[in-house]
């Protein structure tokens, strides 16, 4: 069959996710998980002598996908409608001697399901977490070499003070920081299986069901949950927030790198390579394609998050109405974030910054952005209400005449009686009044220099 999604067409499924991401969530990856969980289950059963241990190598000996007959599979499908059922029937129908009767003994399908669902989930962290740490290093590289490097900074959309792009970046970097330790915390809560029946109360897996959760699950690399969390789903919905939280700062990071590349501010390019097309009419130009994907992606993510909460509204004791949404909204969203997150580590591995760009723009108000500075400056001879009200004049009859701000401050003989020209040229200097932006990122570098998204 041909692909008809973003995530399978080929001319498409790179640009919503990544490759190593479709792995995790494929169809082969989500079976196989459904197998070893069986194969674990068996092997703790066979320790505990509650099934036979040659039934338990055979199913742990056939529990592999390679030898699934995935058209058996599809056509039980057809017949039970049934998630689960015919992958089960697929394991003992190839296990000889009639030893298969042993398969999925004393656990229903949500315990297998769940605990598989789980354990593509961690596969699926350790790839968010990698690309965490290239991003974070890269951030920090960048807030170093460029904690000097002076900028326009801008609130409300509008010129408002000079900042440091090494501090714009720095800021960034907090934020991938705290996503990392999110995820450190998270990881305690969500790794965990499911061995315990139909309802939760272990009815079917004899009087050693805690040791059979326990090996089975052990077995696996999860933790035991305190209790059955089949109609609890808190840690999933934590778990779609911390990467809604993750795509929200990247969302932000690949908008501003957009308006950052627009040509009327140019102050950034993303890495375009040979060859690269910028349009299929206009030779000339080179789109930031890049970025622009990344906030298409994390866009479209958000409808996913909007409709997360619903999973906890189980009915009773399982509910498959909204069991069944986790199915998609949640790899879909690791899908998604996979995309967003390489998207990022391309364009900040060579991204180009214009230093003379964004001095350029510092001066693009001619000098009115450093209002604050000369109002302070006159504060000292005036006091701060009435040199603001000297700086506020000068300034809106500056703007009015269309002249720079030095031209207007030298005609006001309040201000020319206590601050020579050179003295004005100083302060109108926005290169020299970023605060302490470098001192700052210098200072957030060395604290979180031995975090673990560093390390």
């Amino acid at each position: 069959m041909e692909g008809i999604g973003v995530f399978d067409q080929k001319l498409l499924a790179n640009s919503w996710s990544t490759e190593s991401m479709r792995a995790v969530f494929c169809e082969k990856n989500r079976i196989q998980k459904w197998l070893d969980v069986e194969a674990a289950l068996a092997k703790a059963q066979a320790k505990l002598k509650i099934i036979p241990k040659k039934a338990a190598d055979e199913i742990a000996k056939k529990a592999h996908y390679k030898f699934m007959d995935m058209d058996f599979i599809f056509s039980e499908f057809q017949k039970t409608k049934h998630s689960l059922v015919p992958t089960v029937r697929n394991l003992e129908k190839i296990c000889d001697n009639g030893l298969g009767q042993y398969v999925h003994f004393g656990v229903t399908t949500q315990d297998v399901i769940d605990t598989g669902v789980v354990l593509q989930f961690k596969e699926a962290m350790q790839l968010i977490k990698s690309d965490l740490k290239i991003i974070a290093k890269t951030l920090a590289k960048l807030a170093k070499t460029h904690k000097n490097t002076a900028m326009m900074g801008r609130t409300l959309a509008l010129q408002a003070l000079p900042i440091t792009f090494g501090h714009k970046v720095a800021i960034w970097l907090s934020e991938v920081d705290r996503h990392f330790e999110r995820i450190l915390e998270l990881e305690k809560r969500l790794y965990v299986g499911s061995i315990v029946g139909a309802v939760g109360t272990k009815a079917s897996l004899s009087d050693q069901c805690n040791e059979v959760e326990k090996l089975t699950l052990e077995s696996l690399g999860l933790e035991v949950p305190n209790i059955s969390w089949q109609p609890a789903r808190d840690r999933f919905i934590e778990l779609g927030f911390v990467l809604g939280n993750i795509n929200a700062t990247f969302n932000k990071i690949a908008h501003q790198l957009l308006i950052l590349s627009h040509n009327e501010i140019d102050e950034i390019a993303e890495p375009f390579g040979k060859g690269q097309v910028g349009s299929s009419t206009m030779p000339h130009k080179r789109n930031p394609a890049i970025s622009e994907n990344a906030v298409t992606v994390s866009n479209t993510f958000k409808a996913n998050l909007a409709i997360l909460s619903d999973i906890e509204r189980h009915e009773h004791e399982r509910d498959g109405q909204v069991w069944h949404m986790e199915w998609k909204i949640l790899p879909e969203m690791f899908l998604m974030l996979s995309v967003v997150l390489d998207n990022i580590k391309f364009t900040l591995s060579n991204l180009e910054v214009k230093k003379d760009k964004m001095l350029e723009n510092l001066n693009t108000l001619k000098g009115f952005i450093l209002a604050e500075r000369v109002m302070f400056a006159l504060s000292d001879h005036y006091g701060k209400r009435y040199a603001h009200e000297i700086v506020y004049e000068n300034a809106m009859l500056g703007i009015e005449k269309q002249k720079t701000f030095k031209e207007i401050l030298l005609t006001d003989k309040r201000v020319s009686k206590v601050l020579k020209e050179k003295e004005i040229d100083s302060l109108l200097d926005a290169r020299s009044y970023v605060g302490y932006a470098p001192k700052l990122v210098d200072e957030f570098l060395t604290k979180i220099k031995n975090n673990a998204v560093l390390k």
